[in-house]
C-alpha cells in the first residue's frame, strides 16, 4: 500500500507548552528552531504504547529491544512510562540518574545512559518526567539535542511510552516513525486500543501504525482479534493498521519478571521468546511508507508537535 493511501486524516496536535517569559529564553529560541530545521541521521524511532495498563507493554518493549539487538541493531530504550517507569527493574539495572536529570541540565544524555543485558542502552524514566508537558524553551532544546545525540549513535530508538492518550505521550507517539499499539484479547483492552488508534489516525503526519496482540492463547485467537482491529480502523477511522504479530500467554514470562530478567534471556526457547524474535524480524526489515526523504526527522516532528496550537 502506498503511503498516500495509508493517511488521509484530520488534525489533532499537542497542547501548547507554558514557558517562562520571552525575555528569559530569547537567546535559546533561535537555537531550538535551527535544531528543528536540521536533519538528524537515520536512526529509526519506534514508540510502544497501549490503551490501558496491564497488557504487558513494558515487558514487550524491553524484550523487543533485546530481540532487535540480537539482529545486530544498536538499540537505545527510553523509558517514558510516566506513571510506571520500570524498564530498569525488568533489566535488573540500578539507575543513578534518569531522564529528569537530562531535562534539568544537570546531566547529559550520555551520563544517564545505562548499558544493559544484551548490549542495549537504557535511559531510565522517573516521575519527574511528567513535566514533559510543560517544558520551557531551554528544557525543550536540551531534550531535543539529547535525542539528536542518540540518533547519531543508534540504529533504533525505542520509546516505552505511558498507557492511554494523555497529552504527555501524544507528541512522542505522533512524531515516531513507527507506533506499536500493544493490546490483548480482552474487551476493555481492545476498546482502549481503538481509542489510541483513533487519536493517532487524526494526526496528519503520524508514523506507521502496528497492532501487537499480547497474552494470546493461540495464533488463531491473535489473528481474529488483530484482523478485527485492522478492519474496523480502516472502515471507521480511515486508518491503515498493520498486524505486527502476537506473543503467546506463557507462564515463563511472569517467572522471568520475578527473577528481574527479560524472558528472552531467561527462557530463550519459550513460546513467548519465539514470538518476540519473530516480531523483531518483521519490524527490523519492514520499512513502511515513510522514507527519510518523504518525512522530516524525528526531532523536527517532535518540535512541531510541541509548538502546535491548542486543540479546540
Amino acid at each position: 500500500m502506498r503511503p498516500e493511501e495509508k493517511r488521509n486524516f484530520g488534525n489533532i496536535v499537542a497542547e501548547p507548552l507554558v514557558g517562562p517569559p520571552r525575555t528569559r529564553v530569547a537567546d535559546q529560541a533561535e537555537g531550538l528552531r535551527n535544531l528543528a530545521r536540521s536533519r538528524t541521521t537515520d536512526a529509526r524511532v519506534v514508540a510502544v504504547t497501549s490503551g490501558k495498563g496491564g497488557v504487558g507493554k513494558t515487558n514487550i518493549s524491553v524484550n523487543l529491544a533485546l530481540a532487535l539487538s540480537q539482529l545486530g541493531k544498536k538499540v537505545v530504550l527510553i523509558d517514558l512510562d510516566l506513571g510506571l517507569a520500570n524498564a530498569d527493574i525488568l533489566l535488573d539495572v540500578i539507575p543513578r540518574y534518569n531522564l529528569s536529570n537530562v531535562i534539568s541540565g544537570r546531566k547529559t544524555i550520555e551520563e544517564v545512559l545505562i548499558p544493559a543485558a544484551g548490549g542495549i542502552l537504557v535511559v531510565p524514566g522517573a516521575s519527574g518526567v511528567e513535566r514533559l508537558a510543560n517544558l520551557n524553551e531551554l528544557e525543550r532544546m536540551t531534550l531535543l539535542r539529547s535525542f539528536e545525540t542518540l540518533h547519531q549513535s543508534a540504529d533504533i530508538i525505542l520509546f516505552d511510552t505511558g498507557a492511554g492518550i494523555s497529552r504527555n505521550t501524544t507528541s512522542f507517539l505522533s512524531a515516531a516513525d513507527d507506533i506499536i499499539v500493544v493490546t490483548m484479547p480482552e474487551p476493555t483492552a481492545i476498546v482502549d486500543a481503538y481509542a489510541v488508534i483513533k487519536m493517532l489516525a487524526a494526526e496528519p503526519d503520524h508514523g506507521d501504525l502496528f497492532v501487537l496482540m499480547n497474552l494470546t492463547s493461540s495464533r488463531q485467537e491473535a489473528e481474529r482479534f488483530a484482523n478485527g482491529i485492522a478492519v474496523t480502523a480502516n472502515k471507521l477511522m480511515n486508518a491503515y493498521v498493520e498486524k505486527l504479530g502476537y506473543v503467546l500467554s506463557d507462564p515463563r514470562v511472569p517467572a522471568a519478571v520475578r527473577q528481574r530478567r527479560p524472558f528472552l534471556h531467561a527462557y530463550p526457547s519459550s513460546p513467548a521468546s519465539v514470538c518476540i524474535r519473530s516480531i523483531a524480524k518483521k519490524l527490523a526489515y519492514a520499512r513502511g511508507g515513510n522514507t527519510p526523504d518523504e518525512r522530516p526527522g524525528f526531532v523536527r516532528r517532535l518540535f512541531s508537535a510541541w509548538k502546535g496550537p491548542r486543540r479546540g
